[in-house]
């Protein structure tokens, strides 16, 4: 424990540590460890290297600095050999009989709790005992984590989950000039740079460690497939969810990674591998618990669901999960329509509400990529696309406009622009085409708006938009 927690000594964190960027999410998360009123266990959740461990030693250096005892802090990583196993309690009276008996507020962290067996049972004691100790623990099996938070720490502990990085965030952690760049005609002044920063976000943009080390850009299927997804498929899920065959669940992976943001269906899959549609059905929910993959629901030109949805879109949660199977892209490959798809959707899953209401519409027709339904009717739909031929050839987008008329998207107004938006290349404008107002917006400029307003929007709620305290 004494090597593990330096600041004992004098209340300094290792310099490698201290000086590592903070997340956007961090201010809330520091809330959040700070809030001492309510009795209640912190609970970080998120997939593996988007800096968990990293946040809660950035906590522990903010609270020395607001001078609480250094002595008072206890980081205990349960997947060191000499803890596993270990019962939460024990760990906690070997500190309190050794180091921790001095007077004051203490915050103990334990880290990769998903390595202790009923966590949840143990954490909810030590919560309801220790009334005056404050307990954050974070692990990377967030579905598991989530399942037993839900049903063992109703009243006890508080959810805040940490997803992959935001176009915005890795601008700002790269050091990216255009991070700060707030005005929208600077940033259009400025659009060959940002088009290079968004194929490089799609590159190596989903994790901090792969955004600002050259070491691990230099080799990320080694970095991504290796650290990441072959530990998430090989070990988490197969012990959290009894896979029998990994390599079933391996071969869907990299099936519906190289396909992201393009329509499947279970039966399709279930041909294409000759496993069973329910098999396959498990396994699409292990991956999405595991934050490998979201899925997102069709609607008609009706704007209604299907009471089978046989059909379903698939959607890597970050697009460098994808350059790590398959290589760099570049931005005239073939599959940067997708990949702009995928980044742009990436921001929206920062909300977890947004699979309630964003759903696409696909018939013989067309296909229109993003459709707000909000209280049954549609509220504004988007296009993404990487090429400016649509601005150039409006007329050209008669399925987007025939659904905008249809449900009077041509005469609402929502915010202060359209509600029908196409991104484009390079173009910037609005256009009023058959009677409905469209605006045309860079994707790359799009997905860095958007981002921002993900973020902004969490932040502002001081407790995280995904925290929830059952």
């Amino acid at each position: 424990m004494r090597f593990d927690n330096p600041w004992w000594g004098d209340g300094v964190l290792p310099a490698d540590i201290a000086a590592l960027p903070e997340r956007d999410y961090f201010a809330s998360f520091l809330t959040l460890v700070q809030e001492r009123s309510l009795r209640r266990a912190v609970v970080l959740l998120g997939p593996r290297r988007v800096g968990k461990t990293i946040m809660m030693h950035q906590a522990i250096k903010h609270l020395v600095a607001a001078e609480a005892d250094p002595q008072n802090l206890l980081f205990i990583s349960l997947d060191t050999p000499l803890f596993s196993g270990a019962p939460l309690e024990k760990l906690l009276r070997v500190y309190l009989d050794s180091y921790g008996g001095k007077p004051g507020e203490k915050t103990i962290f334990f880290d990769e709790i998903q390595y202790l067996r009923d966590w949840e049972i143990h954490l909810k004691s030590l919560v309801d005992s220790y009334r005056d100790i404050k307990f954050v623990v974070s692990g990377s099996a967030a579905a598991a984590l989530a399942r037993g938070s839900k049903e063992s720490g109703a009243g006890r502990f508080t959810e805040f989950m940490l997803p992959p990085l935001t176009f915005s965030e890795y601008l700002r952690l790269t050091d990216n000039p255009l991070a700060a760049v707030a005005d929208e005609a600077l940033a259009m002044s400025r659009l060959p740079d940002l088009n290079h920063a968004f194929i490089d976000y799609l590159n190596y943009g989903g994790y901090p460690e792969l955004a600002v080390s050259p070491q691990a850009r230099q080799n990320p299927a080694r970095y991504i497939g290796q650290d990441i997804v072959e530990k998430v498929l090989l070990r988490d899920l197969p012990s959290l969810y009894g896979i029998a065959d990994v390599q079933e669940l391996q071969h869907l992976f990299k099936v519906l990674a190289f396909n992201t943001g393009q329509e499947v269906s279970l039966e399709g899959l279930s041909q294409a591998s000759s496993v069973s549609k329910a098999t396959l059905k498990r396994y699409i929910d292990y991956l999405e618990a595991a934050f490998l993959v979201r899925t997102v629901d069709r609607i008609d030109i009706n704007a209604e669901r299907f009471q089978r949805n046989r059909n379903f879109k698939v959607y890597l949660t970050n697009p460098s999960l994808r350059t790590a199977l398959f290589g760099p892209i570049d931005a005239e490959d073939d599959v940067m329509g997708a990949m702009a798809e995928t980044a742009i959707f990436a921001q929206w899953f920062h909300s977890e509400r947004a699979h309630e209401y964003l759903c696409y519409v696909r018939d013989k027709e067309g296909e229109i990529d993003i459709v707000s339904v909000q209280q049954e009717e549609p509220a504004w739909i988007v296009e993404i696309k990487w090429t400016d031929r649509f601005y150039d050839r409006p007329n050209e987008l008669k399925y987007l406009l025939k659904f905008a008329k249809r449900h009077n998207l041509n005469i609402l107004r929502a915010y202060e622009n359209s509600n029908v938006l196409v991104t484009t290349k390079t173009k910037r404008g609005s256009l009023t085409v058959d009677g409905v107002p469209v605006d045309f917006i860079p994707t790359a400029f799009h997905c860095l708006v958007l981002s921002r307003n993900t973020t902004k929007f969490r932040r502002s709620l001081n407790l995280d938009a995904s925290v929830k305290s059952p």
